[in-house]
């Protein structure tokens, strides 16, 4: 196999005229990417058999020229799977998230929500055969891969009746641009320490789609990879809701009808998420997130209890999911 370090550092001494750059490596992540850091510019190393690197040039132009700070790309070689982009620093806002500042800080990532959804782009509607290919995740990779479980009839059919309500759901609101990956390690803080001082950047957008409004909101207040206080959770959603009802963004829609569409919204999108966390382990060899699993299903089984049409789905992953998946090594 190619020693794709090497090559892309080939690419990057060429590009600067540098017959002594080095590049560091800053990290990886769940994708096949890798970071590098050189001559002020952060050097990227994404494999085009796997990473959507058309999609990430086209999108990055596109958030720039909305005022969304994003990384500008510099130069890219979509043979290979190289880009050069600029250097965003090393500061996420998971870096600097503690109960005292996540309101103040979650404020200011709301804030971009009306500027994201209105992006100037074509995209790909997460509409309903978007949906089945995320809905299939969670079957065939947490309860067969990870828990090797072999489901009834009547099992099948709560997991189509669960999914064909999380679907009306989501076809069912206000469509606009989605990030769908709009959480704190995808954020960046730049230009301060402080959410009165900072801007915050965006990353990690080349699965940007066009789908419901509260997708994003829902991923930020109900992150995988950090749970906090429910009042917390609920003024970050009364926060969205004024900041997008204020864009104009939710014309006839009440804040009942909101906060139901962004629960089952985020339903959905947690039930893939725990399905691709066993993925990532069971495929790819990233153990690393099996460890979401649990805080993950938990969002749904709250959301499960608040919503009569969904207490059947919660029961059965607290009867029959959860304590399997606490029986796993």
């Amino acid at each position: 196999m190619p020693d794709r370090h090497a090559l892309l550092l080939q690419w990057a001494r060429q590009l600067m005229a540098d017959d002594a750059l080095t590049l560091d490596l800053i990290s990886g992540d769940a994708s096949f990417r890798r970071y590098y850091r050189g001559a002020g510019l952060v050097w990227v190393d994404a494999p085009p058999q796997t990473e959507k690197n058309l999609e990430f040039v086209r999108n990055a132009a596109a958030l720039v020229h909305a005022g969304v700070l994003a990384p500008d790309v510099r130069s890219v070689d979509y043979e290979q799977g190289f880009l050069c982009v600029t250097d965003l620093g090393d500061l996420s806002l998971f870096a600097v998230l503690n109960e005292q500042s996540v309101s103040a800080w979650y404020s200011k990532a709301i804030a971009l929500l009306p500027h994201l959804s209105r992006v100037e782009l074509a995209l790909e509607p997460f509409d309903a055969a978007f949906m089945a290919r995320e809905n299939s995740i969670f079957p065939e990779w947490l309860l067969g891969h990870r828990l090797g479980l072999a489901l009834t009839d009547d099992e099948q059919a709560l997991l189509v009746r669960t999914f064909a309500c999380l679907t009306e759901n989501n076809l069912g609101q206000v469509q606009g641009v989605m990030h769908r990956d709009f959480h704190c390690r995808n954020l960046m803080v730049c230009d301060g320490v402080t959410p009165e001082t900072s801007r915050l950047a965006v990353i990690d957008f080349q699965d940007m789609v066009c789908g419901p409004l509260t997708y994003d909101l829902v991923s930020l207040l109900k992150d995988c990879y950090v749970r906090w206080p429910d009042e917390v959770v609920e003024q970050g959603f009364a926060t969205g809701y004024q900041c997008l009802a204020a864009a104009g963004l939710l014309t006839g829609v009440d804040y009942a009808s909101f906060r139901r569409h962004a629960d089952l919204t985020g339903m959905q999108r947690h039930l893939k998420a725990a399905g691709i966390f066993a993925r990532l382990h069971h495929r790819d060899g990233k153990s690393g997130y099996l460890k979401d699993i649990p805080r993950t299903l938990g969002y749904v089984t709250d959301v499960c209890a608040r919503y009569d049409e969904l207490n059947e789905f919660g029961q059965w992953l607290e009867r029959r999911i959860i304590p399997a998946l606490e029986s796993r090594p």
